[in-house]
């Protein structure tokens, strides 16, 4: 079958797992990208012949993940012509795998995690500055307006997760692509519990259009200064988010 794929990150979803083959990985993979919005609800999954090839395992493989993935309710198989396995991923099932996640993380796991964020999204926003075409700029204007007009928390989760990777994509460095992608899957969506209502919301459009602009100035120091404070400033909120459920 013919696999569309919407934009960068929805194509490292399918990316080859290398060595790494085993069922919950892929299910791990095929879930984050589900809570991230990267497959939206209702999308089609590939057939498992085509999964198998993607991610480079065995349809017995592919078949497990899939079952766990229905186990869980994140995906429904259909049967019969115009069948096959199709994303449910509703508001509430995003924010339900976010917080099972965050209640397993310590303090410590979810200030750590910050930390290796910033980092990567500091180098990704610094050589984007260096390296970014005016067709790279372009998009992150487009984008980052994506987020301003968002108009629910799905709708800002899906368009910051979108945002990030795209000063990936600018960057132009493969490696911190798939750090980004790896540490929106992990991070991003445990980041936008803490992240849904307007005032956080407006912080974020406000840090991101400033990255946006020192990109476009060719300003390293100041593209990773944003993008290392849009991670810290989440993290932040995260940590009291995650005081507040456990008082």
């Amino acid at each position: 079958m013919s696999i569309p794929f919407y934009g960068h990150a929805t194509a490292a979803v399918f990316a080859p797992l290398e060595s790494m083959s085993r069922s919950d990985l892929v299910a791990r993979r095929l879930t984050d990208a589900i809570a991230l919005g990267l497959l939206p609800d209702g999308e089609q999954l590939p057939g498992e012949l085509d999964l198998a090839g993607l991610f480079r395992v065995s349809t017995v493989t592919i078949r497990e993940a899939l079952s766990s993935l229905r186990h869980q309710g994140l995906i429904v198989t259909r049967r019969g012509r115009g069948g096959g396995s199709f994303v449910r991923a509703t508001r509430d099932v995003a924010v339900g795998l976010a917080s099972e996640r965050l209640a397993s993380l310590s303090l410590v796991d979810v200030r750590d995690l910050g930390d290796v964020y910033a980092a990567v999204a500091g180098s990704c926003a610094a050589l984007a500055a260096r390296r970014s075409s005016p067709e790279d700029v372009d998009r992150l204007r487009r984008v980052a307006g994506q987020l301003a007009s968002a108009p629910d928390a799905g709708a800002r989760r899906r368009a910051d997760a979108h945002f990030s990777i795209e000063v990936a994509v600018a960057a132009q460095s493969p490696r911190l692509y798939r750090e980004e992608v790896d540490l929106q899957a992990e991070v991003g969506t445990l980041l936008w519990l803490a992240l849904g209502d307007d005032d956080s919301h407006a912080e974020v459009v406000t840090s991101s259009q400033a990255l946006v602009e020192a990109v476009a100035g060719r300003d390293a120091e100041a593209a990773r200064s944003a993008a290392e404070s849009r991670v810290a400033d989440a993290t932040v909120r995260l940590i009291d988010f995650k005081l507040n459920q456990e008082a």
